[in-house]
């Protein structure tokens, strides 16, 4: 029987049809699904139902480079689990984004690839360049602003923030607000980033947004390099990467970084004593977002994509926002009533509406700051 026949409430047609003779039941084509590996929509699949099941008997999904403080990446992940009963690995948890790009170059379609990844989305632009990434529409796709999202669906934007200036305030007095503040000598050996702006996102914004502070552009980021050039001249940049260990035992007393990084290490530190103060730097105000994207060669191309809409839901984008990270899909969940407005009020104010670098200006910048950056800090 054909699939048109089987439909309960076409049957009735069917017999009807037969019955005068003609076929044209016969001469429907089935509908024809796509594997997920090639699935580019839960419709694609048969729907939501059919996508679940897929990623259950897939039964695992391989992560990398997903520290469980960044971006409640950690609730995230015990709530997917308990939700499809899908266990999540997170390999390199503190890796950066040029990492995640190297991982999907260098494994291939192997087992041990990752099936998705987290990125800074001018690496998301790099790796689809590439041809890395699968183009996947998760439900909400249509919701999220052109301006963040590949018109592909190769990657698009989740979450995004701030870069700010956190300060342990029982090592350092007075605390700095502003970048024009860190090139002051009482700083000496204090200042930190993330990661290696080459390699990582979140430091590449902070020369960035020292670039604007500087009297730079989107189309001129040089001025953040020689910023971080006066730095490390003065003494003042400490070159250890900034993560949650070196902020509570005060190896990076003063480290540049997200909003949401900073504000979540001030909750998570101050029952151990940590007084960790956080300033968005009215000098070289920086927003930007973190794209999520599909491997290609995912292992497991259904859990891969079912993270995806977990991530997209209300529950997901919740999740971000009740640690401070900006959701993508706020503007929509405020109009359609599922935002956490508890959540929303406890975001710092910032002034303006933020504006973001276009494609051609980010990878100029991307070229600046790689080529540059070695020598800047050398001294």
């Amino acid at each position: 029987m054909t699939t048109a026949c089987a439909r309960g409430a076409a049957v009735f047609g069917c017999f009807a049809l037969v019955a005068l003779g003609l076929s044209a039941c016969e001469d429907t084509p089935a509908v024809r699904l796509a594997e997920p590996s090639v699935a580019t929509s839960a419709e694609n699949m048969g729907g939501m139902p059919a996508l679940i099941a897929a990623a259950k008997r897939e039964g695992m999904l391989r992560t990398i480079a997903l520290p469980a403080d960044w971006a409640n990446y950690g609730a995230l992940i015990n709530g997917f689990e308990k939700k499809y009963g899908i266990k999540v690995t997170d390999e390199n948890p503190l890796g950066h984004s040029e990492d995640e790009i190297d991982a999907l170059k260098k494994r291939g379609n192997r087992q041990t690839a990752p099936d998705v990844i987290d990125v800074g989305d001018t690496f998301a632009r790099k790796a689809a360049a590439q041809n890395r990434l699968a183009p996947y529409k998760v439900a909400a796709y249509g919701s999220i602003p052109g301006n963040q999202k590949d018109s592909e669906a190769r990657w698009y934007n989740n979450y995004g923030g701030y870069i700010s200036i956190g300060c342990d305030a029982n090592r350092v007095k007075p605390c700095p607000a502003t970048f024009a503040d860190l090139l002051k000598p009482g700083y000496k050996g204090k200042v930190a980033l993330e990661g290696d702006p080459p390699r990582s996102a979140t430091a590449f914004a902070g020369v960035y947004a020292a670039a604007l502070a500087n009297n730079g552009s989107f189309e001129n980021v040089q001025p953040g390099l020689d910023f971080f050039a006066k730095l490390a001249q003065s003494g003042n940049f400490n070159p250890l990467n900034s993560n949650s260990a070196t902020v509570e035992d005060g190896r990076t007393p003063i480290s540049i970084n997200w909003d949401y990084i900073n504000l979540h290490y001030a909750d998570q530190l101050r029952d151990k004593g940590v007084n960790w103060q956080v300033a968005i730097p009215f000098d070289g105000s920086f927003a930007q977002y973190f794209a999520l994207a599909v491997n290609k060669h995912a292992p497991h191309p259904a859990a891969a994509r079912l993270w995806q809409e977990y991530l997209f839901s209300p529950e997901g984008q919740n999740l971000r926002l009740r640690a401070y990270a900006r959701p993508v899909l706020m503007d929509a969940m405020r109009q359609d009533g599922t935002l956490d407005k508890a959540a929303a009020a406890r975001l710092p104010m910032v002034e303006g509406t933020p504006q973001f670098p276009t494609d051609a200006q980010l990878e100029k910048a991307r070229e600046t700051v790689s080529q540059g950056w070695a020598k800047a800090v050398s001294g």
